[in-house]
């Protein structure tokens, strides 16, 4: 299965598919659906706990392609 990750208006990115999260101690955990944190003030990082909505989080809801480091 393919991974896909999707932007959540003002909220989190929500991450589907068979991966792995590696923690701060290298230890792995198996996810299949993970909303992760992008405004920063989860209490549970990396993943969402909801704050986005209580903190009035604006974050951008498109991807935006990023350069390519060999034109550079």
């Amino acid at each position: 299965m393919a991974i896909n990750i999707k932007i959540r208006d003002n909220g989190p990115y929500v991450v589907e598919g068979e991966f792995t999260l590696t923690d701060a101690q290298g230890n792995p955990v198996e996810v299949k659906k993970a909303a992760l944190c992008r405004c920063g003030g989860s209490t549970m990082k990396p993943f969402c706990d909801g704050t986005h909505s209580k903190i009035g989080f604006k974050g951008a809801n498109e991807a935006v392609q990023e350069a390519d480091p060999t034109t550079t």
